[in-house]
């Protein structure tokens, strides 16, 4: 009974971190905002995310990752300065859920104008979501765009 119950939590606790691999919190933002270029290729594509496109003269990378149910997740980074901006185009609800959930406990201040939700957080910066309707329409579906734009005393060199 005791092998069976132990068999039964690892197979539960397995599928948890399979399930989230993919997907970007508050950790992670934070760490991205506070790395160069190379460190945020390097922690994408270990998550699992593709680079679709790497300009180092415009200092623009997008990546990209095929989740499971035809989902996905596409992460744009631009620097401009020393400051970094981060984009996640998601249609995955699990995204838009852990990203509320991993700042709820940082939040400053929320918001909401118009159809963007905007939050201020704590050691990150501000972070505004928008939520859409999917084309061609499908009710069970939404595209999240998420934007992050670092607090201004977050710099990073290259």
């Amino acid at each position: 009974m005791k092998n069976l119950f132990f068999v039964m939590l690892m197979l539960f606790l397995s599928a948890n971190c399979f399930a989230q691999k993919g997907l970007i919190s508050y950790d992670d933002i934070k760490y991205l905002l506070h790395n160069n270029l190379n460190h945020a290729d390097t922690f994408l594509v270990a998550k699992g995310y593709l680079i679709t496109q790497s300009r180092n003269d415009k200092k623009n990378r997008k990546y990209t990752q095929t989740l499971q149910g035809g989902t996905h997740n596409n992460i744009g980074i631009r620097l401009d300065g020393k400051r970094l901006f981060i984009e996640i185009e998601t249609n995955e609800l699990s995204q838009y859920t852990i990203i509320r959930e991993s700042i709820a406990q940082y939040l400053i201040k929320d918001g909401m104008v118009a159809d963007i939700q905007s939050y201020a957080v704590k050691d990150l910066g501000n972070i505004y979501i928008t939520v859409n309707d999917t084309a061609p329409y499908d009710p069970m579906r939404k595209d999240y765009d998420i934007q992050v734009v670092g607090d201004k005393h977050i710099i990073i060199y290259n």
